[in-house]
């Protein structure tokens, strides 16, 4: 896993498929999303690496139930004691109660997520994880108030944090950036495109300077004009 600095106090965590991030307040860490099943032991190494421990991870907040975002939570919520936090309608499938819904693929997208579960874990780690619930407009302690956004259409419980304070939006899956050139677009994979690009529209209209992607290089510097002109030009 590649770690990389974006901000002094944030870390993008980049696996195989998919990423998280770090974020620092003073000495407590906040880890948004938590990669695929059997990353704990990375996740902790990652920690290390900047010269902490588990321990100072107080939250993981998941941006939705899918398994390359949640599939380490439970892992390494055992390691470090953090609280998990996802949006009510995702919490049952992080929770092992119901199995997830598949995403609605488009023609062009099934050889790509084909692909991509290539690179995806066997499917036999302990993925359910205690999860605290959380709703559109909830304040989260982190980055001065971290501000849940509710983007429903890539899972119905997606969810973005948006921290006013320092500018920076995570948008989960609901965003992402070409690995060709790097143009931001909706995210694949959705279960209602129409509800994808209007949770999308949403987001572009935050005052964001930092833009966190699921999949893909973050936006650092003038992001809210760069997911602006990208959610106009989207259909």
């Amino acid at each position: 896993m590649d770690v990389i600095e974006l901000l002094p106090r944030l870390h993008l965590l980049r696996f195989p498929v998919g990423q998280a991030y770090l974020w620092r307040d003073g000495d407590e860490l906040t880890l948004i999303d938590a990669g695929p099943g059997g990353s704990g032991a990375a996740l902790a190494e990652a920690v290390a690496g900047l010269g902490r421990v588990p321990g100072d991870v107080r939250r993981i907040v998941l941006t939705h139930f899918h398994e390359d975002h949640v599939g380490g939570a439970a892992e390494f919520a055992a390691l470090s004691g953090a609280e998990v936090y996802a949006h009510g309608l995702d919490a049952p499938y992080v929770r092992g109660e119901l199995p997830g819904p598949p995403p609605v693929f488009e023609d062009w997208e099934r050889p790509i997520h084909a692909e991509a579960a290539r690179h995806l874990p066997p499917d036999d780690f302990p993925r359910p994880a205690e999860v605290t619930e959380v709703s559109d407009g909830d304040l989260l302690g982190f980055g001065g108030g971290a501000r849940v956004v509710h983007v429903p259409g890539h899972t119905e419980g997606s969810v973005a944090f948006h921290l006013p304070r320092h500018a920076v939006l995570f948008t989960g899956d609901t965003v992402a950036a070409s690995p060709v050139d790097g143009a931001v677009m909706p995210g694949v994979f959705n279960l209602d495109r129409a509800r994808t690009l209007a949770s999308f529209r949403r987001l572009a209209g935050l005052d964001t300077e930092v833009a966190c992607f699921g999949h893909g290089d973050p936006v650092v510097g003038g992001a809210g004009a760069v997911l602006r002109r990208a959610a106009e030009s989207a259909v």
